[in-house]
């Protein structure tokens, strides 16, 4: 194991459960706006509730039961 690996464990190792939580929202919400961003530049502007399920569909539309869940409610949103 290499010593930067180690010395992340060792400070991943210290935090609370809060903290190791908080963290792992946040990075899912840095994942969701990485995505929105790229939505966005590759096929232009559309209304945010649209753009929320678009994004859920590339994170959550390989299981094909929440493909068409998320797929409804985009044929019931506007752009």
């Amino acid at each position: 194991m290499s010593t930067v690996q180690q010395v992340y464990e060792s400070l991943m190792d210290r935090l609370t459960p809060k903290e190791r939580l908080a963290r792992s929202v946040a990075m899912l919400k840095w994942s969701r706006d990485l995505i929105a961003r790229r939505i966005l530049e590759t096929d232009g502007p559309r209304s945010f509730e649209r753009l929320k399920w678009e994004v859920a569909l590339l994170q959550y539309g390989s299981v094909p039961e929440v493909r068409f869940m998320i797929e409804r409610a985009l044929d019931r949103v506007s752009d």
